[in-house]
């Protein structure tokens, strides 16, 4: 359940996914806005870069925002084939994931880094949703809770707030597995995300958003969004599908409407 005076956001990660035919699902998200759901609360679709520009054109005077799925930590210079946060800014972006677990083991990116591309996304003016979660590994070991709090440390610069941060955590081993931690396991990540926050940045921690990412589905939706301090989800694969995005904002809509 989303935390007393923040609104929720749910942020769709398209991942290498999406053609300029994709701009359907767009159109699809933007009929359903009309809904009254955005009343309520905030939606965000991160599409590939190719599509940032077109996602944003779409998506025209309704308020679903558009985000890149990462950035170089620089602003502009001798760095091929990356893109720079002031070039998502450039084209209407408004938020940017740092630090996705695929980032990290797929391209090496160190907590260093995301600090890095996190204070660059500020330096532009974009929101930057820093993504931390443990490996199976690690949950196994009972190490979940330090590894997450040492990404947290490592990951989120001095300066954070509530306006340039949300924190996403994302359990890697449920990334499009198919595996849901339990609605207990959730709750207790969340709160201890919440005490550092709290514990390192004051008020603003108590108001930055927690996002919970790892295989959110309409259908479990209702359940793993529950807890207290999850202030909505970053959805993978789901996201794809406008039927089952909308039914995740639903979800969320449906528990601010029913707390209201």
């Amino acid at each position: 359940m989303p935390t007393d005076g923040i609104r929720p956001l749910v942020a769709g990660n398209w991942k290498m996914n999406g053609l300029r035919r994709s701009v359907d699902t767009i159109e699809a998200l933007k009929s359903h806005a009309q809904e009254g759901v955005l009343e309520r609360i905030d939606m965000l679709v991160c599409p590939p870069a190719t599509l940032v520009a077109l996602a944003v054109k779409t998506m025209d005077t309704v308020p679903i925002h558009i985000g890149g799925q990462t950035c170089h930590p620089a602003e502009n210079g001798a760095h091929t084939g990356d893109i720079a946060p002031e070039m998502l800014l450039d084209v209407g972006a408004s938020y940017v994931l740092t630090g996705h677990s695929e980032r990290r083991t797929d391209h090496g990116e160190t907590d260093e880094v995301v600090h890095a591309q996190t204070l660059g996304a500020w330096r532009a003016g974009l929101c930057a949703i820093v993504c931390v979660g443990e490996t199976k590994d690690e949950r196994e070991a009972g190490n979940e809770v330090s590894v997450v709090a040492g990404q947290i440390a490592g990951s989120v610069p001095d300066g954070a707030t509530a306006e340039n941060t949300v924190v996403a955590y994302e359990p890697v081993w449920a990334i499009g597995t198919g595996l849901t931690p339990t609605v207990d396991d959730i709750a207790a990540m969340h709160d201890a995300i919440r005490a550092e926050l709290t514990n390192r940045f004051g008020d603003e921690g108590a108001k930055m958003r927690i996002l919970y990412g790892g295989s959110v589905k309409p259908g479990n939706a209702a359940d793993v969004l529950a807890p207290n301090n999850v202030d909505g989800a970053l959805v993978g694969g789901a996201s794809l599908s406008a039927s089952d995005f909308m039914g995740i904002a639903d979800a969320v809509a449906g528990m601010m409407k029913a707390e209201g």
